[in-house]
């Protein structure tokens, strides 16, 4: 009995401690030591100015270009060169006003000699046309190219010089008469007109433009001389279907910039949800 009690009292002693060190070993897991959080460290103000400006670069404004834009008409410069009876040039000029208007003018000079079929005569004289024309173009970014429409009123100055004319027979049994050398020359004439215009400028260089127009004209004041009509006038061409004319230029010109002019972007306005 006493051996029992000896072994009973053994075992629930070492149940005990098994318990003890279990609660203990459980108790050990379970507690997890924290871990510190490291201060975060305060923005300087050095360096919210710094992120201030990297956020808010301000972009340059866009801007155009206004200037005077001087070539030549390589047409009249060049028919020289083929055709025997004619020499001219001309200067060809504008001035960007606005945005879409330009101030524009021509100013030219030209020889031309008509052989018709009762006469042979010569025009010689200088004219100059001026007036405006209006950008039906829109521009992308830093483009400068023109499709233009315009209005031009033009005055001519120049003399006439009758080399030969024929005389007109009705009755031509016996053959045409011979031509008569006449050599009389008729100065102090003068003519006037006005002129609708359509044509474009595109830029192929820095500053260099090449372009063409079309001129549609009405002959509205025209000095004559005695005996017979300006078959050519210097400026409107060639007068055979009466008052109306037509022209034409391919020019090359170089733009000489001024000045700059801001270019006011329209702010667009947030419409408020609707309720």
């Amino acid at each position: 009995m006493k051996h029992t009690l000896k072994y009973t009292f053994s075992i629930c002693l070492l149940l005990s401690m098994f318990l003890v060190n279990a609660q203990d070993s459980t108790a050990t897991k379970e507690i997890v030591p924290e871990k510190t959080k490291t201060a975060a460290k305060p923005v300087t103000k050095a360096k919210q100015v710094q992120e201030a400006k990297t956020d808010s670069i301000p972009t340059p404004p866009k801007t155009n270009r206004y200037g005077l834009r001087v070539g030549v008409d390589l047409y009249k410069l060049t028919r020289g060169l083929y055709d025997k009876d004619y020499k001219g040039i001309e200067i060809v000029g504008d001035f960007r006003l606005t945005k879409k208007y330009y101030i524009a003018a021509e100013l030219g000079f030209e020889d031309k000699t008509t052989d018709d079929d009762r006469l042979n005569s010569t025009a010689t004289g200088t004219y100059i046309k001026g007036g405006f024309d209006y950008n039906l173009y829109q521009n992308w970014l830093d483009m400068e190219n023109i499709l233009s429409i315009g209005l031009r009123g033009g005055f001519s100055t120049f003399s006439q010089q009758l080399n030969s004319y024929k005389i007109y027979n009705a009755n031509p049994y016996w053959g045409e008469e011979p031509a008569l050398v006449a050599g009389q020359k008729f100065d102090g004439l003068t003519a006037g007109w006005l002129e609708v215009t359509g044509g474009l400028k595109a830029k192929v260089f820095n500053n260099v433009f090449v372009g063409f127009s079309v001129q549609l004209k009405l002959l509205v004041a025209n000095k004559t001389p005695d005996g017979f009509d300006n078959l050519y006038i210097p400026g409107f061409n060639r007068t055979y279907d009466g008052n109306f004319g037509i022209g034409f230029n391919y020019t090359v010109s170089y733009f000489i910039p001024l000045y700059k002019k801001k270019v006011i972007v329209p702010e667009i306005q947030k419409s408020s949800p609707k309720k």
